[in-house]
């Protein structure tokens, strides 16, 4: 396994469809391995292949379970590739790599067939770092995709895993989740992030 490099806006990448996965090979294979990595090194909850600059429809997610607390759809609460609940998934996730895949999901060819309800959270994202801000989603979600072994399953999902689902298909579609916010505030943050990246760009 190997580390990728993870894309940020404005890279015209992030704004690609990705193509749908015509047969799982070792490719396929190789590359959900290596986004595992890739995760886990940039302490995130999820990663869709188009953040690392491949055009397939593959995702892949570790998100810490909720308790009964952890949800208030009033207040809302936090999503991020990197944030949970207000508070860093460094400090939540155990220094040690035992703890690791407990809740790894990894698929191909999601595609959301049912939603309900409606929920907001704050979300972040690697692609977008330094940037929070509150997005409302479907409450409720059922994904259909395929595994690694090119099997079909369904998983259904609620609160900060269906949001997190939404976030990372939402990836595949080229849209990143400052897309959702107001005009307004969406362009200040794009202003922000593109002068930012030219500055860096500058320094190199």
């Amino acid at each position: 396994m190997s580390k990728l490099n993870i894309l940020t806006y404005p890279d015209p990448f992030l704004k690609t469809k990705a193509r749908a996965v015509e047969s799982v090979g070792e490719a396929e294979q190789s590359l959900i391995e290596d986004m595992v990595e890739t995760m886990y090194g940039a302490r995130g909850i999820g990663l869709a292949a188009t953040q690392v600059g491949v055009d397939k429809r593959i995702i892949i997610l570790d998100v810490p379970e909720e308790t009964t607390e952890d949800l208030d759809t009033d207040d809302g609460e936090v999503f991020e590739e990197g944030k949970a609940r207000g508070r860093s998934i460094k400090e939540d996730r155990p220094s040690e790599e035992a703890k690791r895949g407990g809740n790894l999901l990894k698929l191909i060819n999601p595609e959301i067939i049912n939603s309900s309800g409606s929920i907001v959270y704050e979300e972040g994202c690697l692609s977008v770092p330094g940037v929070n801000a509150d997005v409302k989603r479907a409450g409720e979600v059922t994904v259909r995709a395929l595994n690694q072994d090119g099997e079909q399953f369904e998983i259904e999902a609620s609160g900060l895993l269906a949001v997190a689902f939404q976030h990372e298909i939402d990836h595949l579609d080229g849209i990143l989740f400052i897309e959702h916010l107001g005009r307004i505030k969406r362009n200040l943050i794009k202003r922000r992030l593109r002068k930012i990246a030219a500055e860096e760009l500058e320094s190199a």
